[in-house]
């Protein structure tokens, strides 16, 4: 089942105030000492488990304009600093997180901003904050949820950290109409114990020039995330976009789902209310391709 809610149903104290923050079952370890020194190797261990594993895969492409990128970059800078996040972090078992930030477009463009980091009080926050802020923001052409999500899974085994949950964060304001099928990529993070939340950016009215669609939260739903406990924040206003991004972290860095879950049309095995592959189609109508 997966789940959704909107940004006014959320508020921090209910979110903070006598939160189970266990989080889900995670994957497990993803190496395993060897037998020497075991206390020590098992107090590194320790060291090295952090509450979440959290990557952040943000959408430049073109279709976003560059007010929406710079709002989007303050608003997790500005998230990862506030005092909610911070207090949510330290409820965590370990009051730990590990987090990565990548911008993406096409299925062949993914760039890093901010390789793993460790999350672990107000002065890391601040030093995570200060990188998202000071790279260029770039924008670049097409759109691949797939390409974003494949790029991703490996990420996790490039983490010095080890996480009781993993989660892949995607935000982007139109579908998926490049690279390959973005149900396969979803499947293939399923089926790794990958959890995948989404932040659909629908703060424009959709056009033919940016390819957008109508009920971009729909398909994020049924398209895009999945796992035990996944969610989506849908931006409607662009006044609510900071407030959007720091209640989506809020959630996920506590491990906290809504307290009223959605059944998807797919959960009762139909069909997805919105085509999969209409982004696809759409770019094929277009330009003949």
């Amino acid at each position: 089942m997966r789940l959704l809610f909107s940004i006014g149903a959320v508020l921090v104290a209910g979110v903070l105030a006598g939160a189970d923050v266990a989080g889900l079952a995670g994957p497990g370890p993803k190496f395993e000492p060897p037998r020497s020194e075991p206390q020590r190797l098992a107090a590194d261990k320790d060291a090295q488990t952090v509450d979440v594993e959290l990557i952040l895969a943000v959408d430049v492409s073109y279709s976003m304009d560059m007010d929406e990128l710079a709002i989007q970059r303050e608003g997790y800078a500005q998230a990862i600093q506030s005092k909610e996040f911070l207090q949510a972090l330290k409820m965590g078992p370990n009051g730990r997180i590990a987090v990565t930030y990548f911008e993406w477009a096409a299925s062949t463009d993914q760039k890093i901003i901010i390789p793993w980091r460790l999350v672990d009080g107000p002065e890391t926050a601040d030093a995570v904050a200060a990188e998202i802020l000071k790279t260029p923001i770039r924008r670049a052409s097409r759109t691949s949820i797939s390409g974003a999500i494949t790029f991703a899974m490996p990420l996790f085994d490039e983490d010095p950290y080890r996480g009781l949950r993993r989660v892949i964060d995607i935000s982007g304001d139109g579908p998926n109409n490049n690279g390959g099928p973005v149900t396969v990529a979803r499947d293939a993070a399923l089926e790794k114990g990958i959890v995948i939340n989404g932040l659909p950016i629908m703060v424009k009215e959709p056009s033919y020039s940016t390819m957008d669609i109508d009920n971009l939260d729909y398909y994020y739903e049924d398209c895009v995330v999945g796992g035990p406990g996944s969610f989506v924040i849908a931006i409607k206003d662009r006044d609510k976009f900071k407030e959007a991004i720091r209640t989506k972290l809020l959630m996920e860095v506590a491990g906290r789902t809504p307290e009223r879950p959605v059944v998807r049309v797919a959960d009762k095995d139909k069909e997805p209310r919105v085509n999969c592959l209409i982004g696809e189609k759409i770019w094929s109508d277009r330009w003949g391709r």
